[in-house]
């Protein structure tokens, strides 16, 4: 079964099949939308994004699937899989690995993809290469915004004064294991607490926001801040998500207590793509019009 990049050709397939989709990037799917919809179509057309599509066709077996790469991330991260009710499909492997090597075009070093932790998918992604390394809960903390208080001043908007600040948290709480996979920030975005120990970056789009926190396990008025980081947030009538890492687990009996509602628990699975070597040093070569001229050991003559 040949896999070829997705065209215009293929738009009738992607109607029947645009109701039929897993989505394996869930901050975009909360806040974009339906990757096969009228607005995620549309993004394909744009030369300048990082978004590939491919189909796997032939005989009355079709796959389809996406993946996208922000410029400057050292990550790519599948997209979706469709249709959902083919993907034990013994070819699905191949079109994963067609996917994975468009990122390695983009100098990606690694792939991420977001996955309920019963899914069928899960033994196509390890026999293409992917491991877990996390898990993550979205909590709905919509009815939260919408309950009465006065919106506090202790979050701001992330500046550039912020970033050394909000690095060191990253450092911090994130695993070292894990560095390489989900890199400190290097942009200003997001918000940060006044006393510097906590931060929230932020995916938003037409459809809602998702905030992903990072808690110092020392702070102290955890579910107040929550509350005040969603006040401050808040925008409109849209949905809002926190996202839960499993290295910041506690946080979840404190949501729990404010009445937010969890997803479904999923791993958060990446493959490799190149092995990055840190800190690495040149080896010293002689110029090629360089002589070397060799040492010589005289005797030294003493008298007796």
């Amino acid at each position: 079964m040949p896999v070829r990049a997705l065209d215009f050709l293929d738009l009738p397939t992607i109607a029947r099949y645009r109701n039929d989709v897993l989505t394996l990037d869930s901050a975009r799917a909360l806040t974009r939308g339906h990757p096969l919809g009228a607005m995620g179509l549309l993004a394909y057309i744009n030369p300048a994004r990082h978004l590939y599509a491919a189909i796997s066709n032939g005989g009355d077996s079709t796959l389809l699937g996406g993946i996208i790469h922000t410029r400057g991330e050292t990550f790519a991260k599948l997209l979706y899989l469709a249709p959902s009710s083919n993907l034990q499909n013994p070819q699905l492997p191949e079109l994963i690995e067609h996917l994975t090597s468009q990122a390695g075009e983009w100098k990606a070093f690694h792939v991420l993809a977001e996955i309920d932790e019963t899914n069928q998918v899960f033994p196509a992604l390890r026999t293409s290469g992917f491991s877990v390394y996390a898990w993550q809960r979205l909590w709905d903390v919509s009815q939260i915004q919408k309950t009465e208080s006065t919106i506090s001043k202790e979050w701001k908007r992330m500046s550039s004064i912020h970033l050394p600040a909000v690095q060191n948290l990253h450092y911090q709480i994130v695993p070292q294991l894990l560095h390489p996979i989900e890199p400190a920030p290097n942009r200003v975005s997001g918000f940060v607490h006044e006393d510097l120990k906590c931060f929230a970056s932020i995916t938003s789009g037409m459809y809602g926001i998702v905030l992903t926190p990072l808690i110092h396990p020392d702070e102290d008025d955890v579910a107040e801040k929550i509350i005040s980081l969603i006040k401050n947030v808040s925008n409109g009538n849209r949905k809002m998500y926190l996202n839960v890492r499993s290295y910041q687990t506690w946080l979840e009996p404190v949501l729990e207590d404010l009445g937010a509602k969890a997803s479904q628990r999923q791993a958060v699975m990446v493959k490799h793509l190149a092995r990055l070597v840190k800190e690495g040093k040149p080896a010293r070569v002689v110029p090629n019009n360089v002589g070397v001229q060799p040492s010589r050991m005289s005797r030294m003559e003493t008298d007796e």
